[in-house]
């Protein structure tokens, strides 16, 4: 009988999340275009929530949403294909996403704090050890 790798388990773990974190950062990319594209075309699609601290325009974030979410998509698309620059690249605009959600919280507050959430939980899952070995 031979000992268990206890690496197995970790690498196993970090594999599972990689791609959950594919399937999430695809969907937020998606989630994000389409909410870019509404408050785009419909700049009164959201409506502002009094007395926040940042004076926001809903085009300018409705654009930016959409950028955001057109280069996560093509992070998820990386993501899946098993590229190297996609970890990075997926951290990185997760972290942009995050910031941007968290601007858009006046327009629609729940779905900007589900967004963030899962947003720090693919930065979480893509820099755990043993990711970039799948």
């Amino acid at each position: 009988m031979s000992d268990p790798n206890p690496n197995d388990s970790t690498q196993s773990f970090a594999i599972g999340g990689y791609v959950f974190a594919a399937c999430v950062i695809t969907l937020i990319g998606a989630f994000q275009v389409i909410t870019g594209l509404a408050t785009i075309l419909d700049d009164r699609f959201f409506t502002v929530a009094s007395n926040y601290a940042f004076e926001v325009d809903a085009t300018f974030w409705g654009w930016v949403h959409l950028l955001i979410g057109a280069a996560l998509l093509t992070m998820g698309l990386g993501l899946f294909a098993r590229k190297e620059w996609a970890i990075v690249g997926s951290i990185t605009l997760a972290m942009f996403s995050a910031l941007a959600n968290f601007f858009f919280i006046p327009f629609y507050p729940f779905w900007a704090i589900v967004l963030i959430a899962l947003d720090v939980w693919i930065i979480w899952a893509l820099s755990r050890p043993g990711v970039e070995q799948r």
